[in-house]
């Protein structure tokens, strides 16, 4: 098992940063691909960025050149440092991590996007 805690979400104007952390226990060996979902209300979740053990990582379209995620392997942390914030960008967001073709979930860190 894997458990994954978020933090970092809040209430934030349009244009403005926030800065979202992950942190994984539990079996971490063998975690390969971690990343960021995010579900706005009425909406199905939807991939945000992922990143691979090597670093390598994908965006969705929507958030390329405004958020980026990165990964610190030895304190098993993912990141995403979200800028130019949207009011679209208004959702729960979610850590995700791949085990040894098993997805795990953290349960989920509001963001809201509003003047």
């Amino acid at each position: 098992q894997v458990q994954l805690v978020e933090s970092g979400g809040g209430l934030v104007q349009p244009g403005g940063s926030l800065r979202l952390s992950c942190a994984a226990s539990g079996s971490i060996f063998g975690i390969s691909f971690m990343g960021w979902y995010r579900q706005a209300p009425g909406k199905q979740r939807e991939l945000v960025a992922t990143i691979a053990r090597g670093g390598s990582s994908t965006y969705a379209d929507s958030v390329k050149g405004r958020f980026t995620i990165s990964r610190d392997n030895p304190k098993n942390m993912v990141y995403l440092q979200m800028n130019s914030l949207k009011p679209e960008d208004t959702a729960v967001y979610f850590c995700y991590a791949l085990r040894i073709g098993i997805s795990y979930w953290g349960q989920g860190t509001q963001v809201t996007v509003s003047s």
